[in-house]
């Protein structure tokens, strides 16, 4: 019954929308689209940005910027992640996080730009074309809300989805600040608004890309996924029955779908279960409470560390 046991139930969870969703003519099309649509709406705003001298109009414009990257480069990622290699045992699956850290620094550096361009023009206050900036305004939000109801349905699939979701809908709500500014530019001649407006969207990209580093960061460092609470998993793993103890656990995620888990089990000598049987058990609540998947686990009975006095490796 001792030495190292491995899960015989090692299949990959990844839901209904796993890596499915980049298949088939329809995604491709899905993506297409949205990455056609973005691309006409940055053109539009950056050069409707400069035409109208418009601040909030630019900001706008890197935003949208972002999300085509973030489209064609998740695109990239997620097909590169699918590659196997005998000199990568987990594949490239990390290539995912990878390209979403890419992601949300672009969009850092964006929204630092947007910070310095709005403090220029705070010192050198310029007079801003309502005729130019709102009509492209308007065409921004539609375009983005296209592309919202778009990725709707595959937005929670991985990382890079999420990252491009919010990109879009923070675009959607920049648009719409854009258009606010317009009008009230258009009612007080206050051009300071353009200013505003310009910051807000900055804050707001900012505090988008820090949930996407967050997570990224978090993958890297092969932190506990934030949905799993470790000092639960090592309270159901010790109930299951025949399980006197467990220490060396381990819990972790190579990209934004797959958990993975490592621990060594202390077993009752005098249960009448096997090792497969006990495995088994814990395999099965583990999959069941927190969609865990990938196990490996070490059973230990008897003195099984030879000259320590203890059944179990504890200090392992």
């Amino acid at each position: 019954m001792g030495g190292e046991k491995h899960s015989h139930d090692h299949g990959h969870h990844h839901g209904a929308t796993g890596h499915g969703h980049f298949h088939g003519a329809d995604n491709k099309l899905r993506f297409l689209l949205v990455i056609i649509l973005n691309l006409i709406i940055t053109i539009a705003e950056y050069i409707g940005g400069i035409l109208s001298g418009s601040l909030a109009l630019i900001s706008d414009a890197g935003h949208n910027l972002s999300d085509v990257m973030s489209l064609i480069l998740g695109y990239t990622g997620e097909k590169v992640s699918e590659k196997k290699s005998a000199n990568y045992t987990f594949g490239l699956k990390r290539f995912e996080v990878f390209i979403a850290l890419i992601n949300a620094l672009t969009l850092l550096a964006i929204g630092v730009y947007i910070f310095y361009e709005a403090v220029v023009r705070f010192h050198n206050p310029t007079t801003v074309n309502l005729s130019i900036m709102l009509p492209i305004a308007v065409v921004g939000l539609f375009g983005n809300v296209i592309s919202i109801f778009v990725l709707h349905g595959v937005r929670g699939s991985n990382l890079n989805l999420k990252a491009a979701f919010l990109h879009l809908v923070f675009d959607a709500v920049s648009s719409v600040g854009v258009i606010l500014a317009a009008v009230f530019i258009y009612f007080t001649s206050f051009y300071w608004i353009d200013i505003v407006v310009s910051f807000i969207i900055g804050i707001m990209i900012i505090w988008s890309s820090f949930g996407i580093l967050k997570e990224s960061f978090r993958i890297f460092l092969q932190g506990v996924p934030g949905h799993i609470d470790p000092s639960e998993v090592y309270n159901v793993i010790s109930e299951v029955p025949g399980v006197l103890s467990i220490h060396g656990l381990h819990v972790w995620s190579i990209n934004s779908r797959e958990v993975f888990l490592s621990c060594h089990i202390c077993v009752d000598p005098d249960n009448e279960r096997n090792s497969d049987e006990i495995i088994q058990m814990v395999n099965m609540v583990l999959l069941k409470q927190f969609n865990i998947g990938h196990t490996t686990l070490q059973i230990e009975l008897g003195d099984f560390c030879k000259g320590t006095g203890s059944s179990c490796c504890n200090s392992i």
